[in-house]
C-alpha cells in the first residue's frame, strides 16, 4: 500500500497525533540548536568568531529530520533568536535578540534553515550511506560559510580578511563535525530502518 494510500485511511485522530509528532520534532530541533549554541570556545584575540558546536546541531538537524522538517526548525530558531529568547551563542558585545544577526556571527546565523535544508534535501534524495551524508554536510557547510563569509566581507572589505577571521581558524573543527555528523546520521536511518 502507498504511503498516499495509508494516510488516506487514517482517523482523524491519527492525523492530529501525527501533526503534533511533527511540530514536537521542529521545536524539540530548534531547541537542540539553541543548547549546542551555548557550547563553545572563544577564540579572542584571533578572531570574534566563536567556534560552537551549533554547526554539528544544525548538520544534524538537517540529515536527520530532513529538508522542510529542519527548514523549518531552523527558521524557528531564528524567530526565537529574534524575539530575544536566549538561543544564540552569548557574544561579548552583549548583543540580544534581531541586533544578534547584526553582529559578526549574523551571516552563519541568517544561513542555517538554508543549511539545513541543503543538507536535508541531499541526504533524503537516494540511499542513505555514509558517503552521501559527508557529500550532504560538505556542501551545507560550503553554504553556511559562504553566508557567513559574505556577512563578514561588510564588515572587512576585505576577502582575505574575512577569510582569516570566519574560515581558516574553523576548517579542522568542521572536518570532524561533518563527520560525525554523517556517522549519527547514516546509524540513525539504519536504525530506524530495522525497526520498521
Amino acid at each position: 500500500m502507498t504511503r498516499t494510500a495509508v494516510q488516506a485511511l487514517r482517523t482523524p485522530q491519527e492525523r492530529t497525533i501525527e501533526a503534533l509528532r511533527q511540530v514536537a520534532l521542529v521545536v524539540g530541533a530548534s531547541l537542540f540548536v539553541a543548547l549546542c549554541a551555548h557550547i563553545t570556545i572563544p577564540l579572542m584575540p584571533l578572531t570574534p568568531v566563536p567556534l560552537t558546536v551549533q554547526n554539528l546541531a544544525v548538520l544534524l538537524v538537517g540529515l536527520l529530520l530532513g529538508s522542510r522538517r529542519g527548514l523549518a526548525a531552523l527558521l524557528l530558531y531564528l524567530v526565537e533568536g529574534i524575539s530575544g529568547l536566549p538561543v544564540f551563542n552569548p557574544n561579548p558585545a552583549g548583543l540580544v535578540g534581531v541586533a544578534h544577526l547584526f553582529g559578526v556571527t549574523g551571516g552563519f546565523l541568517l544561513a542555517y534553515p538554508l543549511v539545513a535544508f541543503v543538507a536535508g534535501y541531499l541526504f533524503e534524495r537516494g540511499s542513505k550511506t555514509f558517503a552521501r551524508a559527508v557529500v550532504a554536510g560538505i556542501v551545507a557547510e560550503a553554504v553556511l560559510f559562504a553566508g557567513g563569509l559574505s556577512w563578514l566581507y561588510l564588515f572587512t572589505h576585505s576577502l582575505a580578511k574575512a577569510a582569516y577571521l570566519g574560515l581558516y581558524w574553523f576548517i579542522a573543527a568542521e572536518v570532524i563535525k561533518v563527520m560525525l555528523a554523517a556517522g549519527i546520521a547514516t546509524r540513525w536511518h539504519r536504525s530506524a530502518r530495522r525497526a520498521a
